[in-house]
């Protein structure tokens, strides 16, 4: 099962809607073998290997082995949630994902918190698949009450990495989350090529604190919103006054009055490179 394929190929033919086969009917919650049960704790105990930083050895090796994965990577991870005490519905979405690969050895467990975990191949796959990104929102749609996030890690080579990858995952997971908090999304390590994207998997307690730490006043007083917005434009036009000046109607001395007063109040010096970065950071901790 190669899930950066997925995030990337068209649905088959035949399939335009993108949902699975058997849309209708409930998914197994592991897919793990012939017998359920013995597959569920198969895959619950790799991924809990994997959480646990297990760094190779004979257990995690007969999980793999267990699973019906290869020794040796490379390896992706995918992490599934959804809210509240939905979890269930997070391994059966994952689950019904992974049915598209069929025939391919893949792994969905659940974590004591509940998430959905699916460890699979990452070798380059030949054949067209559904887009994983292409397939939530019909996956989503069974139950639209309830959000439904994905993330994906990038590949490693060997079972030691799979924990780094369940990291990569979750950091992806969050970024899911926080651009769709009510709704579908999937995002992969691949796709935080922004500065904006990647803060989107910071913790709101830890982006608002550096937004509080960096602007100060700014973000606490909404006495300053002009002073805001003109440091937002300004930063958008790569810091030139006749552009900022012109962009907001106003007189290239108001815009240098306002800059000024930024620096003042947030202790920036915005003719630094670092200091800009600090301060464009801090607007997108939103």
């Amino acid at each position: 099962m190669h899930v950066h394929d997925l995030l990337q190929q068209q649905p088959r033919p035949g399939d335009p809607s993108g949902r699975p086969t058997g849309h209708d009917e409930p998914p197994p919650e592991h897919m793990g073998g012939t017998d359920q049960a013995a597959g569920c704790r198969a895959a619950d105990e790799l991924v809990a290997l994997a959480a646990a930083g297990a760094a190779g050895g004979a257990a995690l090796e007969a999980a793999l082995r267990a699973c019906g994965l290869p020794a040796s990577g490379p390896y992706r991870v995918v992490v599934a949630t959804t809210v509240g005490e939905e979890s269930g519905h997070a391994v059966n979405a994952l689950a019904a994902a992974l049915r598209h690969s069929p025939g391919e050895p893949g792994a969905t467990g659940r974590l004591p918190s509940g998430e959905a975990v699916a460890l699979v191949p990452a070798e380059p796959d030949a054949q067209p698949r559904p887009s994983l990104a292409e397939l939530w929102p019909a996956l989503y749609a069974r139950r639209p009450q309830i959000p439904l996030h994905a993330g994906v890690s990038g590949p490693v080579r060997t079972p030691e990495g799979l924990n780094s990858a369940l990291g990569q995952a979750r950091y992806a997971l969050a970024a899911a989350r926080a651009k769709a908090p009510d709704q579908a999304r999937v995002t992969a390590v691949e796709d935080l090529g922004t500065l904006a994207a990647l803060l989107a998997g910071v913790p709101e307690e830890v982006r608002t604190a550096f937004r509080s730490r960096v602007l100060g006043p700014l973000a606490r007083d909404g006495s300053h919103r002009m002073l805001l917005e003109t440091l937002e434009v300004f930063l958008a036009h790569h810091g030139s006054w006749a552009r900022t000046a012109a962009a907001l109607q106003l007189h290239v001395n108001s815009v240098h009055y306002r800059i000024q007063r930024v620096e003042l109040l947030t202790g920036r010096d915005l003719s630094r490179l670092e200091h800009k970065l600090d301060l464009q950071a801090a607007l997108l901790c939103r």
